[in-house]
């Protein structure tokens, strides 16, 4: 069988060095189409775009968005792409330390399901996605893991093609449901439940974490969220699916409602 080409993407992500292999096939059939796609969509409606990837945990989503910035900057007919995340708008650990809620049916900090929707300034989150749905010139938080905290104004937003990705994006509960309605293309990636936690806990053990204490953090914090990304998200514009060895590919319908387009 013949060896799939792969490309090689090192980038740094919220303070921390990321890697990522992306193969040929899904470069020059999924995201260069994409890519074309908003530009076409930014032509056609003469204005600023915003589309939106939504992804549970484990994906490598914050990657794969600054890896579609770098390539629609390599290419003379696309009109770059600038990617942010909505991870700046964590709540501040001092604020997830004082602050709780009930899991499992005990009483937990939030500061212990940290990355949970509740974890979120989904207020301030909503807010700074309508300026930039609006076109404006602003600034973005980023999360810096060094830190344990968002930093504000970290990035200025001045893109045509705005990819805003996060875990909730398309997620439908009230609150959150309202973000989809900004965007103009909404993207969506899955993948099997037991490969995210896979991934998770291989993640959280490159931090330095031992795999016991690894485990035990990603059952109770992150396998929720992956579970209430995969099974209670609106439908994308397109979905993508990613397999076992990590590769990309065009998935099928999801079986929830469609999201209505904002108006030009």
């Amino acid at each position: 069988m013949e060896k799939t080409a792969m490309t090689e993407y090192r980038v740094m992500i919220n303070g921390l060095p990321v890697s990522a292999q992306y193969s040929r096939r899904a470069i020059e059939g999924i995201f260069l189409p994409l890519l074309r796609r908003l530009s076409a969509l930014r032509q056609e409606k003469g204005r600023r775009i915003l589309a939106l990837l939504a992804a549970p945990p484990g994906c490598g989503k914050t990657t794969l968005g600054c890896f579609l910035e770098k390539l629609s900057r390599e290419q003379t007919d696309l009109c770059p792409l600038q990617a942010i995340g909505m991870d700046g708008f964590h709540r501040r650990q001092e604020f997830l330390q004082s602050h709780f809620t009930e899991r499992d049916g005990k009483r937990v900090s939030l500061v212990e399901i940290k990355g949970a929707p509740i974890t979120f300034d989904l207020p301030g989150l909503t807010e700074s996605v309508r300026r930039v749905a609006a076109g404006n010139a602003c600034g973005w938080p980023a999360y810096d893991r060094t830190l344990h905290n968002p930093v504000e104004d970290a990035l200025r937003v001045e893109g045509q093609i705005v990819l805003l990705e996060g875990n909730y994006l398309l997620l439908d509960a009230d609150g959150w449901r309202e973000l989809s309605r900004y965007a103009d293309y909404t993207i969506s990636i899955t993948a099997d439940e037991a490969l995210l936690r896979a991934r998770l806990i291989d993640r959280k053990i490159k931090t330095g974490v031992d795999a016991e204490r690894a485990i035990r953090f990603v059952d109770f914090s992150d396998m929720p969220n992956v579970r209430l990304c995969l099974e209670k998200s609106q439908r994308a514009d397109q979905a993508l699916r990613i397999d076992e060895a990590g590769d990309y590919h065009m998935a099928g319908p999801q079986k929830t409602n469609s999201i209505p387009k904002r108006e030009a």
